[in-house]
């Protein structure tokens, strides 16, 4: 589950990316991140079949609910990454707008 969440996690954000207007979003970065999770589960899958055989297709309902929390909670935890980015980049200056009408 994992693997398939971050996946389609990462399709969705390719092709946000690549139908941008310009680069001020820094839609990248999320896509990169969401590529390598997905390339680290697919690792993962690789592995687990290897060890368990044809029984890591036969998930219990227990491990398929942690799973899924496990990849909505590494979708939160890129877009958490992605949030901040965006704000120290500041590429509209708007952090920067409200930091000086602050004052």
């Amino acid at each position: 589950m994992t693997l398939l969440i971050t996946v389609f996690a990462a399709i969705v954000a390719t092709i946000v990316w690549y139908n941008r207007k310009d680069d001020s979003m820094k839609l990248g970065t999320l896509v990169w991140m969401f590529w390598g999770a997905s390339l680290m589960w697919l690792g993962d899958a690789i592995f687990g079949y290897a060890e368990d055989g044809a029984d890591f297709f036969v998930p219990s309902v227990e491990d398929m609910i942690n799973d899924s929390f496990l990849g909505f909670s590494v979708i939160a935890l890129a877009m958490i990454i992605w949030l901040i980015v965006l704000l120290v980049k500041d590429p509209k200056g708007r952090v920067k707008g409200a930091i000086r009408g602050a004052n």
